[in-house]
């Protein structure tokens, strides 16, 4: 890869993580792939040649276990999933170039070929190890096939990841107190061989891929702590009957173990792209160029598989001499109404469901798109959809595009013969440069920014000028501001593009244009638009409060129906469509609201100071531990905060932040810590101000 600003000379591949075959799509899961869909179509609007590419995950004990619950065959349990959410993306215009699954010929070959080629290059062993077994059964109980407490934090896990504590990922054999989920008793350990990829021997490289490594924050961050502690090897066998058979090996007896399914999954990506290249011709688009000749790569995945695709997956890549990830970027999870998601209760927004209720898909992709930082986390209600909706499509996009023409078709019935002015023209090339920007900070928040942004100063700039008033006083004058005003509604359709694409097809077809605005560079939100067009139609309508308390109404009756209060207790905002999703119940996020109150007074006691770093060194010998200098007004203190995994040292000075000023001294690493830094969550999100407060100024 090149690393150089977007576009490059080189081809790019933009993957979504792959949902597992194993149950119904909600609003939540389509986070990444409307993520994926708009970064791919943002990179092809600046030029840059891109695939959008991904597929079903078709193997792993989720599938197995709820097959046979509903008396299915796996392959025709996962090839119904699997057909499902081939029909539905493209229902939200998330549109792959390939999207296949993992159980396909292409996947299965090229899978074997790379654990041949791992074997070869020397990065596989085998180890006899512990692995649970159900004497009652008679069989042995891979990952979810046996429950237990997990070896790090004694919190109940499940056989391959500590679900409901640490999040750690286990290896066979590692679960204490192991009970079979066949038939609910006890398991037993028994000795197994197994394959095992040497993951340790790549510590050096992960370290420095992780330095090279584009794409959120949390992508790089998160990782590090497996990276630079203990790199444990991984066991890439399990013994089941459902997945791709391990390859016979020359010169080894063959076995009658299947591939760990992150082994096949993540290589879907790879199969994807060739069959994406197989399809269109290697002069189109040649996978090789991007997968062993140093393309562009960039996942967009969950939150909670960024260690596989940071840790296990580059390593892999590494050990067959492929290219590795340029970018990861890793959203935050999703929760409904300020509670989980929770498939049992039906404490959900389905995918169809939202269509069936009327709404344009568009409406979602901006408000999944937009609202907040890409790897933030993001709340979903009916009632924050119609805000964003109201106030910000119809209020200014659409206030903005319907005006603006509705005068120019009146007044010229179409573009006025008028040159576009110096200042509409410096804002527009502002907006693509902001659209760039953008793509190159892996933002797609700021792509659909750049476009409402340029709607405001459309609306400020037609309600400046008054053009129903110069028409009369000033007929050239009012032109020219006509003519200004169809050129930022013919960039609101190139630009918009990415975020709304069915709203700006309607636009760009309003206008006149010829062709399809899904082609056009952005350059041509500067090129001048057709002399004549029709009467317009707005394009976006409000929606009113009476919708949403009939929205809210549905849902708690389909929550009260399922047995549940409303009050979710196992569905918070984690994607359960990435590979080791069970597809049944999404794992919570949060931890409980304390019950114990405290009074107003003692919340008083707490002197809470906004302050700006001056300076921040990483503490040597300390994994976790910065030390950092916060101008907080009065005085500059030395503080301590265990944020060295999760902010880059370097860019933390001029950083606002919000402190406990009052906190009672402390010695960390021989250095004194004279307060504490506030953050949220596990990526440390270090809390600020939304203003411009001063440091010193006290929080309330």
């Amino acid at each position: 890869m090149s690393h150089e600003e977007f576009p490059t000379e080189t081809p790019a591949v933009v993957t979504c993580g792959l949902p597992y075959a194993n149950g119904d799509l909600h609003i939540g899961h389509l986070r990444t792939y409307v993520g994926g869909d708009v970064y791919a179509r943002a990179l092809e609007s600046l030029g840059q040649r891109t695939a959008l590419v991904s597929g079903s995950d078709m193997h792993g004990t989720p599938v197995a276990v709820n097959a046979e619950k509903e008396g299915k065959d796996p392959e025709e349990f996962a090839l119904g999933w699997h057909e499902q959410y081939e029909a539905t993306f493209p229902r939200f215009s998330v549109e792959f170039d390939n999207y296949g699954h993992t159980h396909d010929a292409t996947n299965t070959e090229l899978t074997r070929e790379f654990v041949r080629t791992l074997e070869g290059n020397g990065h596989v062993y085998e180890k006899e190890i512990m692995v649970a077994y159900d004497p009652e059964a008679d069989q042995s109980l891979p990952d979810r096939y046996v429950e237990g407490t997990c070896p790090y934090c004694g919190a109940k896990a499940r056989g391959d990841e500590c679900d409901e504590g640490c999040g750690r990922h286990l290896e066979p054999g590692e679960i204490e107190d192991p009970r079979s989920t066949v038939t609910g008793n006890p398991a037993e350990y028994r000795e197994q061989t197994h394959k095992f990829f040497r993951v340790s021997e790549f510590k050096e490289y992960l370290s420095g891929f992780l330095d090279r490594l584009e794409g959120t924050s949390n992508a790089r961050n998160q990782p590090r702590e497996w990276v630079e502690g203990e790199l444990r090897d991984w066991c890439i066998t399990r013994d089941m009957d459902w997945g791709i058979d391990y390859p016979d090996i020359e010169g080894e007896e063959p076995t009658d173990l299947v591939l760990y399914v992150w082994v096949d999954a993540p290589i879907e990506y790879v199969a994807s792209t060739k069959q994406y290249t197989d399809r269109v011709g290697a002069d189109e688009y040649d996978w090789e160029e991007v997968w062993r000749d140093g393309g562009e790569i960039v996942h967009v995945i969950g939150r909670d598989i960024i260690q596989h695709h940071t840790v296990f997956w580059p390593a892999m890549l590494r050990g067959v001499d492929y290219n590795e990830p340029r970018a990861v970027m890793a959203s935050g999870f999703m929760t409904l109404d300020g509670d989980g998601f929770s498939t049992s209760r039906n404490r959900a927004v389905w995918a169809d469901e939202y269509l069936e209720e009327g709404f344009h898909p568009d409406l979602l992709r901006y408000y999944l798109a937009t609202n907040g930082g890409f790897q933030q986390d993001v709340d979903f209600s009916w009632e924050k959809f119609r805000d964003r909706v109201n106030n910000e499509l119809v209020g200014t996009v659409g206030n903005f595009l319907y005006r603006s023409l509705l005068f120019a078709h009146r007044n010229y019935d179409g573009t006025p013969d008028a040159e576009v002015s110096d200042e509409v023209r410096s804002r527009i090339e502002g907006a693509i440069d902001d659209f760039g920007e953008g793509v190159n900070d892996y933002s797609v928040r700021s792509v659909g920014n750049a476009t409402v942004d340029l709607a405001r100063f459309g609306n400020e700039y037609i309600q400046r000028n008054e053009p129903w008033k110069l028409v009369d006083e000033d007929e050239g004058a009012a032109a020219g501001v006509i003519r200004d005003c169809v050129q930022i509604a013919k960039a609101v359709a190139v630009l918009f593009e990415p975020i709304a694409p069915g709203k700006s097809r309607a636009l760009w077809e309003q206008l006149g244009e010829d062709g399809s605005v899904h082609d056009v560079p952005v350059e041509e939100a500067l090129e001048a638009p057709p002399r004549e067009f029709g009467h317009p139609e707005e394009l976006y309508e409000k929606i009113e409060a009476e919708r949403v308390e009939e929205l809210n109404e549905k849902l708690a009756a389909r929550v009260a129906e399922a047995g549940g209060d409303g009050e979710a207790d196992d569905g918070a905002g984690t994607e359960t469509t990435e590979s080791d999703a069970d597809g049944d119940d999404d794992v919570s996020e949060f931890e409980p609201i304390a019950d114990e109150r405290i009074s107003f007074e003692e919340f008083q006691g707490l002197d809470l100071r906004v302050g700006e770093i001056v300076s921040a060194e990483p503490i040597p010998d300390a994994d976790k531990l910065v030390k950092l200098e916060v101008d907080i007004g009065v005085e500059t203190r030395n503080v301590v905060a265990g944020i060295k995994r999760l902010h880059d040292a370097d860019d933390l000075p001029g950083t606002k932040v919000v402190i406990v000023a009052n906190l009672e001294k402390a010695e960390l690493f021989g250095h004194e810590s004279n307060g504490m830094v506030l953050a949220a969550g596990e990526d440390a999100d270090l809390l600020t101000t939304h203003g411009d407060s001063v440091p010193g100024t006290k929080v309330r």
